[in-house]
């Protein structure tokens, strides 16, 4: 590991200039007037592949082309499927940019522009580490397989069909995504954990149309306050959601868990300050991290129904509507979720009033055993990186794409995030720091090391 580190330390700036050249281009898949930007991103990862010599392919799909690589075989030793996105959110606000977003500029140690760790940078750093391998010690110690896409940002539409079609080209042992973030500056982090979703929209219909509110009050059920009975019914008082059969599959953190959120460097103040409010709520006899991360929730995420304009207008509306999701945990099933939702929902319509349901989108929770052989490999990998062992954390969002490859490839997933919670992802000033991305790019190296001192998983489990 001596000679790979020390070609990582000293192909710094040759590394910073890769990634300042990645996020000079405008790869926003959402873009049209980007196709051929995005297509360019896509180009300049092929290359950057074929420099290593790995075997290399651009898959064309209907929508922006995969790259695949993959590094020679290495016979009784895991594989590893690195996955991750060349392309960025659309970079508007423009006018709030402190410099453009895909001209990068260093500020504070910091690089800015769109995709800086969202995804560009994190994916870079184990693109680096097998530069590093292969430039200093001629081969990687593990076959490492590369999954780039370019849709993440608009739904990875073509990436699941490929993965289904592909499960023996793809095969691995794990499946490593930086796609995520530390816990906090100096905290390096494992998210062994993530919610799955259930989306739904709720639309009712009352009267043929909007009528006054004078003259037809108290006489006809009103669409606005029959979509407020139902979605108050969703939850009591203490946050517990009143769906039947919701907590059945439900599985409780273990001791072990809830004593590593327990000493994670963390006050309640200190994210109420962060967020803006001046109090606490949620489910009763949970921890705040535990609620964001690791319970179930119902929360209303959108509300529309009558008049909207300035001034009063006395109206009683035709129609209301709103849009909500469950944040689930694993076990969960989104379809039986929305069955009984469906049936809880039609129990009490009020009278009058027509409902639709519509089932936007699900997938479940994914959790990684902290047990697993490869957590404590990427753990050792971390620390030789950052120079601290990781802490251990859920992730109160969802990544769908996890759920497809582990339930595809049988294989669990190491979420190893480098960014940091403000490196404004999504947002104008989009940044990462570059000693994050030395730092992730030595663990990366590291990992590919450890891994090669585990057993692939017909061993462990005895095949």
């Amino acid at each position: 590991m001596d000679t790979v580190s020390s070609y990582i330390q000293s192909h710094r700036q040759a590394f910073e200039d890769d990634l300042s050249a990645m996020l000079r281009i405008a790869s926003v898949s959402a873009d049209s007037r980007q196709r051929a930007e995005t297509r360019r991103a896509a180009d300049w990862m092929v290359e950057q592949f074929k420099q290593l010599n790995l075997a290399t392919e651009l898959v064309e799909t209907a929508g922006h082309p995969l790259v695949y690589a993959e590094s020679p075989p290495v016979p009784g030793r895991p594989v590893a499927l690195v996955y991750g996105h060349y392309d960025v959110q659309p970079p508007e606000p423009l006018d709030e940019w402190i410099s453009p977003p895909f001209e990068p500029t260093v500020r504070s140690g910091n690089i800015y522009a769109r995709g800086a760790t969202d995804d560009k940078g994190q994916m870079l750093t184990h693109v680096k580490s097998a530069e590093g391998w292969i430039k200093s010690v001629g081969k990687l110690p593990i076959q490492v397989k590369f999954l780039i896409e370019g849709e993440e940002e608009v739904g990875s539409q073509h990436l699941a069909p490929f993965v289904k079609q592909n499960r023996e080209k793809l095969a691995c042992d794990t499946i490593v995504i930086s796609d995520c973030g530390q816990f906090a500056p100096g905290v390096p982090a494992i998210t062994y954990g993530l919610r799955g979703i259930a989306y739904f929209e709720l639309r009712l219909r009352g009267p043929r149309q909007d009528l006054h509110s004078g003259t037809f009050g108290g006489a006809v059920t009103n669409p606005a306050g029959a979509l407020v009975t139902l979605l108050s019914a969703l939850k009591d008082k203490d946050g517990r959601i009143q769906v039947p059969g919701f907590y059945d599959d439900v599985v409780p953190l273990t001791e072990r868990e809830r004593d590593e959120f327990r000493a994670l460097p963390a006050t309640d103040a200190e994210f109420m300050q962060q967020v803006g409010v001046t109090d606490m709520w949620g489910e009763a006899d949970f921890t705040s991290i535990e609620r964001r991360w690791a319970r179930p929730t119902c929360d209303i995420n959108g509300l529309t129904s009558g008049y909207q304009g300035e001034g009063a207008k006395t109206v009683l509306p035709a129609k209301a509507s709103a849009k909500f999701s469950f944040r689930l945990v694993p076990k969960q099933d989104p379809h039986k979720i929305g069955a009984a939702l469906r049936k809880f929902l039609d129990e009490r319509l009020p009278p009058g009033i027509q409902m639709e349901l519509i089932d936007h989108h699900g997938a479940p929770g994914v959790v990684v055993p902290l047990d697993s052989p490869y957590i404590r490999a990427a753990a050792k990998a971390i620390e030789h990186g950052f120079g601290r062992a990781p802490v251990y954390i859920r992730e109160g969002g969802s990544i769908p794409i996890v759920n497809t490859f582990t339930r595809e490839l049988g294989a669990d997933a190491l979420l190893l995030g480098w960014g940091q919670n403000d490196d404004n992802t999504h947002s104008p000033n989009e940044k990462f720091s570059l000693d994050d991305y030395h730092r992730g790019t030595l663990a990366s190296a590291h990992l590919w090391q450890e891994l090669a001192d585990t057993p692939p998983r017909q061993v462990l489990r005895g095949e």
